[in-house]
């Protein structure tokens, strides 16, 4: 009998010897399963992070945009609260376009229009028009209107969008687009020189010549 027992006790301990190996190893392995899911985790997290914060043209562009009130009604997020025609009148270089736009009595057209384009001249791109040839358009509310509604596309346009276009304006006409980065032009002539504005129903890219529709 004790040889018996002794047996059994050898071979209790020899499958506790093999089991505890096992049972360490497969301690081990999980432990580096974790260790390699946790690591996993913040890397997809920053790969998010850096993907949704990679769009360098999601906000406004170009060089006159550094003249844009920092603060205020005219800033950015000043503009972005209002209607396009109200978001304009806060911004002083567009101080002629907006008494244009009174004249013609297109004021509650583009603020109560949605998802619109608007392409505004500077107050030096009206410059470029002789005197006598701005005062008798502004005096004529039917050219003026024609002017203006030539400014104005039926739909909201990304910078992706300008690189090769071709839209229908408010006007009947077309315009056309090209470019890329943060050079584009419209109609080969006048030069986008603060784009992709928010306003709260239009995206806005204001331009540096006078787009005039075909007569």
């Amino acid at each position: 009998m004790n040889a018996t027992l002794r047996i059994r006790r050898i071979a209790v301990a020899a499958t506790a010897a093999l089991t505890l190996p096992l049972a360490l190893t497969a301690c081990s392995d999980d432990g580096k399963s974790s260790d390699q899911a946790a690591n996993k985790t913040p890397k997809a997290t920053q790969t998010t992070e850096e993907a949704e914060s990679a769009d360098p043209m999601a906000g406004p562009f170009g060089p006159a945009c550094a003249s844009v009130p920092q603060d205020g009604a005219g800033s950015f997020d000043g503009m972005a609260k209002d209607p396009v025609a109200t978001a304009a009148s806060n911004n002083p270089a567009l101080s002629t376009l907006v008494t244009a736009v009174k004249k013609a009595g297109l004021v509650d057209t583009l603020n109560n229009a949605e998802n619109i384009t608007v392409f505004a001249p500077t107050n030096d791109a009206f410059a470029k028009i002789p005197k006598a040839d701005l005062d008798k358009v502004l005096n004529d509310k039917e050219t003026l209107t024609k002017v203006l509604t030539y400014h104005v596309v039926g739909q909201k346009l990304t910078p992706a969008q300008l690189e090769k276009g071709s839209f229908d304006t408010l006007e009947k006409s077309k315009l056309t687009t090209a470019g890329s980065g943060e050079d584009y032009t419209v109609n080969d002539s006048s030069k986008v020189v603060c784009g992709n504005v928010p306003t709260a129903n239009a995206t806005v890219y204001i331009v540096d010549t006078v787009l005039m529709p075909p007569m």
